[in-house]
């Protein structure tokens, strides 16, 4: 994994400015720590970071090949799971490699096929490619959007970069916000809106999407949807399917010349990954596979079962380890670094995000990192098979609003008055709401509850899914660790997306045929243990640092985040009592805790950055 940057300029010549390519560059260090590299043109420049994962010594980027006298450039982050299949294609097309990296498979793909490359491709990518002949950047994410990529246009200067940071080291972009970056922090945060990049005048380019800048100016195309059609198979087929495609997945994930580990708590999703892989490693004659699991101080003590959280991981990831004999590695953080934490995700992510749901991920990974560079998550499991309580429960599914977020009145009275006037928090979620509606591919023939049902899916994978992959992908590139996540492959995705819900809900438990497809993959308790998610701290000194931390917040009269908020009415929330304090903020994690954190990432975010306002 890598983090890559550039900048077109039509009316410039850019090779006057080295060290602006430079600084854009340096600024995602952390996600590649191996390796810097440049390239620049009159009017195209490139830069990239690298974390060395396959071939590392002959992968350097920015990558240059020839086509007869033409030049094309790439600069890539992500990772290509069918690389051999498309270089023996492309050998038995004439072309010739010189290095064992799916860089060199991507940029040659792209010079034989052009933007019809992408659909070629499985795997996690970002890249851009320049075409000297056509004078033309080619830029291109992957579908589900695991690897991000944003950009700005500004006038007759184009700029991109895996993350807003290198974007924003740039001396032609401002860090402003407007009414809609301030209703995606306040009313949709810490999700986003497809494409919305938050600060002004910068954008992302969408999950199954490409894009051509040239001279003509700049035009997207969406390459990859979800499409509905009848799923025809019975049970027991759609089960080994099921099975068969996420062992294929797994098995191509666990290629690397670095060391590879799990990401194991004990529950379906990532006990299913790393009994695949553990299979895997005895075929190949690896070893035996290293897993991390991640606790808290006292949580023991403190944990209090409910319906989100129904047991602690603790037993299960025991259960796993001597049913696999993995080399298992368990990581435990206290309160004062996830309270110090919350700095140092801001960064990371360049926006408040999850709070210490982040900053705990962040220092995990700085653990995983000093014994692995890749590990494997299960990831997006619960998008997919329908894991989730409001899939299940009446009064969620027929909110219609994103039921992980159904608060948006609560938020917005924590906004100024003269701030809810100007952002119509409630419209613009409303908005977006609709907007996601619309978009649902719909099959006909479908009743009323298996619409709802699909609407659900949809926004799940397009609305909710996102959030967390932002989060997996800046924590753990901040600390220099690729995840890999395997139940985002879009050949899965794209086959439970049409497994009837009746299939889907086998043995009447949610996410029943993926606990089917895992029969003698699994013990039997383990398979039927109900869905816990990513642990937090339950410790209630960490409701105390936070409500600290933002007291002190709304005392200090030059904190930024005051000219947007109504202070007296967050002063009266972080003063009330311990269950006032519960606000459902954010899905099943953020409540009273995470919201005085999330508020604390806020002010965090505008006082490093230097945002302003843009009235």
């Amino acid at each position: 994994m890598c983090g890559i940057t550039g900048w077109i300029d039509w009316q410039k010549d850019l090779t006057i400015y080295p060290s602006i390519l430079e600084n854009m560059t340096e600024t995602m260090a952390a996600r590649g720590p191996d390796a810097s590299g440049h390239w620049i043109t009159s009017h195209c420049a490139l830069g990239h970071r690298r974390l060395s994962v396959i071939d590392p010594e002959n992968g350097a980027q920015p990558m240059i090949r020839k086509l007869g006298d033409f030049t094309y450039v790439v600069v890539y982050n992500g990772e290509l799971y069918n690389a051999l299949e498309l270089r023996k294609e492309l050998q038995q097309r004439g072309h010739i490699f010189r290095t064992r990296c799916d860089t060199e498979v991507l940029l040659i793909a792209f010079m034989e096929w052009g933007p019809a490359c992408v659909e070629r491709f499985n795997g996690i990518f970002a890249f851009a490619a320049w075409n000297e002949k056509e004078q033309s950047l080619f830029l291109a994410r992957d579908r589900l959007g695991v690897k991000p990529l944003f950009y700005a246009a500004l006038n007759d200067c184009f700029l991109f970069g895996s993350e807003p940071k290198a974007i924003l080291a740039h001396p032609s972009f401002k860090a402003e916000i407007d009414a809609a970056g301030i209703a995606e922090i306040f009313a949709i945060g810490p999700a986003r809106t497809p494409g919305v990049g938050v600060f002004c005048n910068m954008s992302e380019l969408k999950p199954g999407h490409w894009m051509i800048v040239d001279r003509n100016g700049i035009r997207s195309h969406r390459y990859w949807s979800l499409i509905s059609q009848p799923n025809l198979d019975d049970v027991e087929t759609t089960a080994q399917k099921v099975h068969d495609l996420l062992k294929d997945t797994v098995e191509r994930q666990l290629v690397s010349d670095v060391p590879v580990c799990t990401l194991l708590s004990g529950g379906l999703d990532s006990s299913a990954l790393t009994a695949f892989a553990t299979a895997y490693y005895k075929q190949t004659e690896q070893g035996i596979v290293p897993t991390y699991s991640v606790d808290y101080a006292d949580n023991d003590k403190y944990f209090q079962a409910n319906a989100f959280q129904p047991n602690a991981d603790a037993p299960w990831i025991k259960r796993m380890t001597q049913f696999l004999q993995t080399e298992h590695h368990s990581i435990q953080f206290d309160t004062p670094e996830l309270v110090e934490a919350l700095t140092a995700a801001v960064i990371a992510r360049d926006l408040p995000g999850m709070a210490d749901v982040d900053g705990s991920l962040y220092l995990f990974c700085q653990e995983i990192k000093k014994g692995a560079t890749v590990a494997v998550s299960g990831e997006a499991a619960d998008e997919i098979f329908g894991g989730y309580p409001w899939f299940h429960r009446e009064d969620l599914l027929n909110a219609n609003a994103f039921p992980w977020a159904l608060e948006t009145k609560k938020r917005s009275q924590l906004l100024s008055a003269e701030m809810r006037d100007w952002v119509k928090p409630e419209q613009y979620v409303a908005e977006r709401y609709q907007q996601a509606l619309e978009e649902v591919p719909h099959l006909a023939g479908e009743n009323e509850q298996q619409r709802k049902l699909r609407e659900m899916s949809y926004l799940n994978i397009t609305r909710f899914m996102p959030t967390l992959l932002d989060r997996k992908d800046r924590m753990s590139m901040a600390a220099g660790l690729e995840v890999r996540v395997p139940f985002c492959d879009h050949r899965l995705v794209e086959y439970v997306w049409n497994i009837p819900w009746e299939i889907k809900m086998t043995g009447g438990r949610e996410k029943g045929i993926l606990r089917k497809a895992l029969t003698g993959v699994l013990p039997e308790d383990v398979l039927t243990r109900k869905k816990s998610p990513y642990p937090k701290t339950h410790n209630p000194n960490y409701l105390t640092a936070v409500k600290k931390g933002l007291s002190n917040i709304l005392n200090e009269p030059s904190s930024p985040i005051l000219g947007l908020i109504d202070a007296a009415k967050v002063r009266q929330i972080v003063e009330s009592s311990e269950e006032q304090s519960n606000f459902p903020w954010f899905g099943q994690l953020m409540t009273g805790p995470q919201l005085f954190a999330y508020f604390i990432q806020i002010n965090t975010w505008m006082r490093t950055y230097r945002v302003t306002v843009k009235g």
